[in-house]
């Protein structure tokens, strides 16, 4: 439903563009949500994108929109605009997208645009550039509600009214003693219900879970999704309030890091095939293939060693593309689990024994199941055979082998990465998969040429 909503957006834009129907395109700007905007300007050819961002007049609109478009359009509009307009979108936008979106562009165009802001604007926004890029502290919102712990509820409501009507996303009143240091925190609805006399440090919830300004942004995510808050306080090593960061960046952050691990399991680096040229995406995939390619020529040479047995027994060669398939896909399975348990903090690598042991189990129950059918199988299509049995025995033990194995390295090899501190989303791809099938070949020839006496 709602890609077709966005493909019939899609549609009446560019026919409204052909057309040259300015009021009308400039009524579907008014009226279409950022979000929904970004996806019209991805389907739009250079040109119109140009052409429609043109129509807009409200800097604040802009905003919003720079926020959600993709990296290599944002850029590409960026090129046809004036340093003066630029500057006076970025003034209207919030700090940490202003400060997320500068940090895309070249230094020194980036510097040319904080010199034209306005000095308070430029002094927030480069605060928050000079923490390090996947910290809380670059994507932490700098304007948020902190109040003094004597304040009665009444007072805190009236400074709500009248002090803090700019603030992005005021989910929590942030409570700090007479040095800055974050004390407590009350929720809105708390803040309503108690005595208008009642002061913050009577009511306030004094258990906060907080980071500092250099925790890891995906530290952050996880927090905000296990405790379900709608903002985390980021505090300086002094415990001083500093900043805040909202759910929005965290759904944003999740999606990202999710993507991301993907993308790098996948071999494929971090970035959609969109945004990769030709060149960028064949220089990525190249050392993920090269590791596949090392895994194949080592199957080749180990079945080479059985040449013999081959020979003699020709259809054991058509058993090998189930064996190496069932064994690489309970492989991948378990990799995923694991690797994706790590990324969200699910599992900790002191859960190595309990993750692989669980994983194993799975593997070897799996691997009885299917070895059987594979063994019914096979002893069904070569019963005229009189070493049929023993060829059934031998696909179905390779086949229970290949899957224990596999569910076996799967889970071990990214929680082993982990505990070196090497990226298991980055490393565990290729290796499972290489791994697997030369183990699969060798074990499957191995019982092959015990179990039929070659």
């Amino acid at each position: 439903m709602q890609k077709e909503r966005h493909k019939i957006l899609a549609e009446s834009v560019k026919r409204l563009l052909r057309r040259g129907a300015t009021k009308s395109l400039q009524n579907i700007i008014k009226k279409t949500h950022a979000a929904d905007l970004s996806l019209v300007f991805r389907d739009l050819s250079s040109g119109n994108r140009i052409k429609m961002f043109n129509l807009m007049d409200d800097p604040e609109q802009k905003g919003d929109l720079f926020s959600e478009l993709e990296e290599t359009v944002f850029l590409e509009i960026m090129e046809h605009m004036a340093v003066e307009e630029v500057v006076d979108v970025f003034e209207n936008m919030a700090a940490d997208d202003a400060a997320e979106l500068l940090g895309q562009l070249e230094e020194n165009i980036a510097d040319a645009i904080l010199e034209k802001m306005n000095n308070e604007d430029s002094l927030e926004v480069e605060h928050l550039m000079s923490y390090g890029e996947d910290s809380a502290g670059s994507i932490m919102v700098p304007d948020f509600i902190a109040l003094k712990e004597d304040m009665g509820a009444r007072d805190v409501i009236e400074a709500l009214q009248n002090e803090f009507l700019d603030v992005e996303m005021p989910f929590y009143v942030y409570v700090i003693d007479a040095y800055g240091k974050l004390v407590g925190v009350s929720s809105l609805r708390q803040l309503v219900v108690v005595h208008p006399e009642k002061p913050l440090k009577e009511f306030m919830t004094r258990d906060i879970v907080s980071v500092k300004t250099y925790t890891d942004r995906e530290d952050v995510a996880q927090l905000v999704a296990r405790y379900d808050y709608l903002a985390v306080p980021v505090v300086d090593d002094d415990n001083c309030l500093v900043g805040i960061v909202t759910v929005d960046d965290v759904i944003d952050i999740i999606s990202e890091e999710a993507t991301g691990d993907i993308l790098k399991m996948a071999g494929v680096g971090e970035d959609y095939i969109e945004t990769q040229t030709v060149l960028r995406g064949t220089r990525i995939r190249l050392p993920w293939l090269f590791t596949s390619f090392l895994g194949g020529l080592g199957a080749f040479f180990i079945i080479g060693n059985f040449e013999i047995s081959l020979e003699k027994y020709a259809y054991l060669a058509a058993f090998i593309p189930v064996i190496m398939g069932m064994g690489g896909n309970i492989g991948t399975q378990s990799s995923t689990i694991v690797v994706r348990g790590i990324a969200t903090g699910k599992i900790d690598t002191g859960d190595l024994v309990s993750v692989v042991g669980k994983e194993l189990a799975i593997g070897v129950i799996l691997g009885i199941i299917y070895g059987i059918f594979i063994g019914v199988v096979a002893k069904v299509r070569f019963n005229h055979d009189p070493l049929s049995l023993q060829l059934a025995f031998s696909v179905g033990l390779a086949v229970f082998t290949s899957m224990s194995v596999a569910a076996l390295v799967g889970s071990l090899v990214p929680m082993l990465f982990e505990k070196v501190n090497i990226d298991p989303a980055v490393a565990t791809g290729p290796f499972v998969t290489t791994s697997v099938d030369i183990v699969s070949v060798y074990c499957y020839f191995m019982i092959a040429t015990v179990l039929l006496g070659i």
